[in-house]
């Protein structure tokens, strides 16, 4: 097979979609070809290729959110190769901007099933963000969304149903100041625990308890506003030391 047809992001126009099939066959040859692991995975920093490799080979993984997160974390610009359906959408996130490059609106993408989503592969980006000096390698400016809003949906609606690692744990959660908790996609029962957690400090316990929420619905919102960067996690509050249901 000729791997130059399956570029993952093709940098001098819009990528078309390839099929799921096709693509799980270019992994299998490039993984055949290096010895058992993608060379592409190897060109990712030390540490975000550690975090993503615990989610599987190459930074496979099923649920969506915990890769996003990590690539966020380290600040790195990739791109993710989501399985929808029969399909493989190139997502490419530009963690510093806060953007996201992708053939298909976010919208549409968590429009679909989000349980169904499945990332195939990480890689590092060969698309640049609008501004660079390399205009030929930044995508079509229609193509660029803000990436706040879909890291809202996935953790709110996609498969992770347990905290993120780096939040886990005994702690009590606040909002941070600086989060303009108004631009949130929020309503009812969330947007009130939104504004007490910008007035108050919680455990996952306490925030289970309020009016309109359960563990599940709470531990999506800490997910999201930890990926809001609007997170405050104190480790050695009391309220944190005491608690034993976390």
């Amino acid at each position: 097979m000729n791997s130059e047809l399956f570029q993952p992001t093709l940098p001098l126009g819009e990528p078309e979609l390839m099929r799921a099939s096709a693509y799980q066959r270019y992994l299998d040859e490039m993984r055949t070809e290096a010895g058992g692991i993608s060379t592409r995975i190897s060109q990712l920093s030390p540490s975000l290729k550690a975090d993503l490799l615990r989610f599987g080979e190459d930074g496979g993984a099923s649920e969506v959110v915990e890769v996003m997160a990590a690539c966020v974390r380290h600040g790195k610009r990739v791109t993710i190769h989501i399985q929808t359906g029969e399909r493989v959408v190139p997502l490419t996130v530009f963690a510093q901007e806060r953007l996201v490059h992708s053939p298909v609106a976010p919208e549409e993408l968590v429009g679909k099933p989000l349980l169904d989503l499945k990332v195939m592969h990480v890689e590092p980006a060969l698309l640049q963000p609008p501004g660079e000096g390399h205009t030929m390698l930044v995508g079509a400016e229609a193509a660029h969304y803000p990436l706040a809003p879909l890291l809202w949906e996935l953790a709110m609606r996609g498969l992770r149903r347990e905290l993120l690692p780096e939040i886990a744990g005994p702690a009590v959660y606040r909002v941070a100041p600086g989060l303009d908790t108004a631009s949130l996609p929020a309503s009812g029962a969330v947007m009130a625990a939104i504004q007490r957690l910008a007035r108050q400090g919680a455990s996952l316990r306490e925030l289970s308890d309020w009016p309109g929420m359960d563990r599940e619905r709470a531990t999506r919102l800490l997910n999201a506003l930890y990926l809001q960067s609007g997170l405050i996690v104190s480790r050695s509050h009391p309220d944190a030391v005491r608690d034993t249901w976390f």
